[in-house]
Order: C-alpha cells, then sequence, then structure tokens
C-alpha cells in the first residue's frame, strides 16, 4: 500500500487556493518528497506530517516551480535538526540549479547538514524489504526529466490448509518454507515450497509523472498501474499553450489513462486560468474516475480500494 498526500497542486505559480507543486508519497517507514516548490515545508505542517524522516527528495525537473522551496526546507532542517543528511535526486541539470540554490543557503557555515546530490538515471533508485522505486525519462522543456514508479514486490501467500495437508507441522519448518526453502519431514518426505505457496501477486503499482509534453511515450509505463499521477495544466480549448509550454491538457491525461487501464488517475498541476471542476469535467468525459487533487488530499493506493 502507498499513501499519496498533495501538499502543492498549482502550476507555475500560488494561487489561493493552490500552493507550488510538491507531493509525499509514503510506503512503510519511508518517506519520498518529489518536488519542492515555494511553500513546501508550511504545507508539511498543515498536513499534520511534518519533517520526520523525510531525507530524500525527488525531482521530476529543474524549473523553479518545483525547487524554489528547497532553500528554506534546507535552512529548517539544518536549525531544528530534523535529520543530519538529505539525498536530492534529480536529472544533472536540475541537481545544478539546486547546487547553486544551496550556495546562497549554505554559505558561510550557517548550514550543518550534509546533502547528498544523486543524478538519476533510468531504472532503481530505492529498494525497500517490500517495494522499490524506480525513475524513467519523460520529454518537458530541458534536459534530465523523469517520472517515478513506485512498485510493490510480487508475493506469494503461504497456504496453511496445503501445508495441514502434507504434515508440515506449524512453527520454523513453516518458514522455511515461506523464505523459499525446500524441507524434509520427520518420515523423511521433502516438501518444496511451490507446494504450500500460491501463485505470484503482483503488488501496488503508483506511477508519478511531473511536468511532460507527450502522453504517448508513458502508455507502456502507466499500464495497469493502480494510481496515475499526472499533470493536468490546460484545457483541451488552450491546447497550443499546452504545446507551446511543454504541459498536458486534461483532455489528454484522461485518455492516457484509459488507453494504459489504470484504475485511479489523480491530475494535479493545475493553471491559475481553471477551475478544478473545469478540469475534472474533461477528463471525466473520458475517463470517468479522473479526480483533480486539492491542497492536503491524501489517497491511499491498494489492491483493496
Amino acid at each position: 500500500m502507498f499513501e499519496i498526500v498533495f501538499l502543492g497542486t498549482s502550476a507555475s505559480a500560488p494561487s489561493i487556493k493552490r500552493s507550488l507543486t510538491s507531493t509525499l508519497i509514503l510506503c512503510e517507514d519511508q518517506r519520498f518528497l518529489i518536488d519542492c516548490g515555494e511553500g513546501t515545508q508550511r504545507q508539511l505542517l498543515r498536513s499534520g506530517l511534518g519533517f520526520k524522516r523525510l531525507d530524500k527528495i525527488l525531482l521530476t525537473h529543474g524549473h523553479l516551480d518545483h525547487i524554489l522551496g528547497l532553500g528554506g526546507m534546507v535552512s529548517t532542517f539544518a536549525r531544528w535538526e530534523a535529520i543530519n543528511t538529505l539525498r536530492i535526486c534529480g536529472g544533472s541539470w536540475a541537481l545544478e540549479r539546486v547546487q547553486d540554490l544551496m550556495d546562497v543557503v549554505i554559505r558561510g557555515g550557517e548550514v550543518n547538514l550534509t546533502i547528498e546530490y544523486i543524478e538519476i538515471r533510468p531504472g532503481v533508485l530505492f529498494e525497500g524489504k517490500r517495494f522499490q522505486v524506480s525513475a524513467f525519462p519523460v520529454i518537458h522543456r530541458g534536459p534530465g526529466n523523469f517520472g517515478f514508479i513506485f512498485q510493490e514486490k510480487s508475493r506469494r501467500p503461504f497456504l496453511p490448509e496445503e501445508a495441514k495437508r502434507l504434515g508440515v507441522p506449524a512453527g520454523p519448518e513453516r518458514k522455511r518454507l515461506v523464505a523459499g526453502e525446500s524441507i524434509a519431514l520427520a518420515d523423511g518426505t521433502v516438501v518444496h515450497p511451490d507446494q504450500v505457496l500460491s501463485d505470484p501477486i503482483s503488488g501496488v503499482k503508483l506511477v508519478y509523472v511531473g511536468d511532460v509534453s507527450r502522453a504517448d511515450m508513458l502508455v507502456d509505463v502507466a499500464r495497469g498501474a493502480d494510481a496515475l499521477v499526472i499533470e493536468a495544466t490546460y484545457l483541451s480549448a488552450d491546447i497550443e499553450y499546452a504545446r507551446r509550454f511543454g504541459h498536458l491538457t486534461a483532455a489528454q491525461a484522461a485518455a492516457l489513462a484509459r488507453e494504459a487501464g489504470v484504475r485511479h488517475l489523480y491530475l494535479n498541476h493545475i493553471s491559475r486560468r481553471y477551475s478544478g471542476r473545469e478540469i475534472q469535467a474533461e477528463a471525466r468525459a473520458i475517463f470517468p474516475e479522473a479526480v483533480v487533487a486539492e491542497d492536503l488530499d491524501h489517497f491511499l493506493v491498494s489492491r483493496k480500494d
């Protein structure tokens, strides 16, 4: 299961109701902040989640509306000693801009915090016990733009009734079978894991896409996702603006979700020129379950929802 907390959902500049883009993804005991627009730290406080264990920041790209909040957040982290090391992951151009920003924030040794800059390459970024986070390239303005896949690992549930039928006693023998080991019973019978484990069950898949100008390249990446988070900056009536600035319309995002067969669609990065209702109406004409995220919305992504 993954949790999504939308901290900021506005495009380019904040509005009265929407802060600049930032999203928190939670899984097990891990937190991943995706982008850090201006005002993100205040949104974290408003959400009630705070700064604890917030040591991994993933940047979709290096435009200022997605990174300017890092300066204030690093200053707060250092003064409050919330964490000792902060890992900032992004494309090379995004990291260059962040480092320029940090040269101002940490000038003169005022900030006592270790910052690790990790250049993103397509592939696995983080490997947890039960899930992994991968990056994939997307097309937007400028180089080094990425989206992210949060994928639970597949699992094979234990079949206690089958184990009982085979004479496997409760205890360490069953634990060894779950771990993939074959065991020998007291009468010499060998029991293999495949005899007491079900077929593999795929884990939850969450796909997060920031700013992007082409949806057709994302169909395979998003296919079968339990949730897709993606921008819907413009309405179709303004598609020329979308093309000029490298963004999607609500209709394009919804068409992607439909073609890829995703279960839930969450739209964010909304231009101040529209209401959420307008964006949602256009998207739902194509993908009826589309939701336009509001600041501080909190969603659970699981196979049971």
